[in-house]
């Protein structure tokens, strides 16, 4: 079955600030994984469906909600598209912004549409 975009960004956080790899896997591919010249935080560019993405580790220098938590500890990425921001991963949860929530509610049922069974009845 087709993994979510909410599984898929759960892993490639994990891969890339859990695991600490240095390429991550997403549906079969490898992306590597690199350090921002300015503050070398990790960073990977990678495709799911026909979109490509971007996680980028937050920085704990700057004065958001999330650097706060980057500064407490906690393992905290951001996810991009075409530039704009999709959503974070904090400790392997996932928060959408905006549209993004709304994609994955459509994808999600979409899927669950896909591998029911016509003939059941609920």
């Amino acid at each position: 079955m087709a993994e979510t975009l909410e599984e898929i960004l759960i892993s490639v956080w994990r891969q890339a600030l859990v695991e600490e790899a240095r390429a991550v896997t997403v549906g079969g591919k490898s992306f590597p994984v690199r350090r921002t010249s300015r503050s070398r935080l990790r960073e990977v560019d990678f495709q799911f469906e026909d979109h490509e993405l971007r996680g980028l580790e937050q920085n704990p220098k700057t004065t958001s909600r999330w650097a706060r938590l980057a500064r407490e500890g906690k393992k905290v990425m951001q996810f991009l598209s075409a530039g704009r921001y999709i959503a974070v991963v904090v400790d392997g949860r996932v928060q959408f912004y905006g549209k993004a929530r709304l994609y994955e509610l459509a994808r999600t049922a979409s899927v669950e549409a896909r591998t029911s069974d016509p003939t059941e009845i609920s």
